[in-house]
């Protein structure tokens, strides 16, 4: 899942983004408030977490022209103010939800996670993905095989997870890098193969086909074949 971070203070902003990364997720980071409106506006993400106090436009004003233009992506309000004033107000824009600084960065995960579980119940997609004998739990970032549970890395689960989205379909060696990793991210794309190589290992060769030219697809594979 692809999250963005729209924070002024570039220590948090940095130290937030790296713990996310390491939960598994995409995340990218803005420093203000106007390029914040134009990424959020421009790329699909899952969640926005979503300072108030922000160069170029405070968060109040991000929100609600979100909002206004029918962009119902999740956003969680960040904030150096109390009280239930500034909660109302950051609510009432359109928020998802609020937390005041300083936070545990535990709480704030937690709260992530609870916003997307929300988001994935009252959408049209399952939190639990099926193809073939091969199940994925979105909400638990668990995996199992044949009914056998498989253990992988936070960056694993997230490629396997963009397979599993569209079952059957070519998922590009571009996709995956802007999803799974970020939009900035400048290193070697062939580190997609390196992560492909390894699910094929843990899962079955057989559940990854190679479309050459194009990408990926996960196909269905029953009963422990391509083990």
């Amino acid at each position: 899942m692809r999250l963005l971070i729209v924070e002024d203070e570039k220590r948090l902003a940095v130290s937030l983004a790296k713990g996310l990364t390491a939960e598994g997720f995409a995340v990218d980071v803005v420093h203000d408030g106007s390029e914040g409106l134009y990424l959020a506006s421009e790329r699909p993400y899952d969640l926005v977490v979503l300072d108030i106090m922000l160069p170029g436009m405070n968060g109040y004003r991000v929100c609600a022209t979100l909002r206004a233009a029918g962009n119902d992506v999740p956003i969680l309000m960040l904030t150096a103010k109390d009280g239930e004033y500034d909660e109302a107000e950051g609510l009432d824009t359109g928020a998802d939800d609020y937390l005041t600084k300083p936070f545990s960065y535990v709480v704030l995960l937690a709260r992530v996670r609870a916003l997307l579980r929300r988001r994935g119940s009252a959408g049209s997609s399952s939190l639990l993905l099926t193809v073939g004998a091969l199940s994925l739990d979105t909400a638990t970032r668990r995996v199992h095989r044949d009914g056998v549970e498989v253990t992988l890395t936070a960056k694993e689960f997230a490629v396997l997870e963009q397979l599993a989205l569209r079952p059957g379909a070519v998922v590009s060696k571009a996709e995956m890098l802007e999803h799974v990793w970020d939009f900035a991210y400048d290193g070697d794309p062939n580190i997609v193969e390196v992560y492909i190589s390894t699910l094929r290992r843990k899962l079955g060769a057989a559940r990854i086909q190679t479309v050459r030219g194009a990408g990926y697809r996960l196909v269905a594979v029953d009963g422990g074949a391509g083990a």
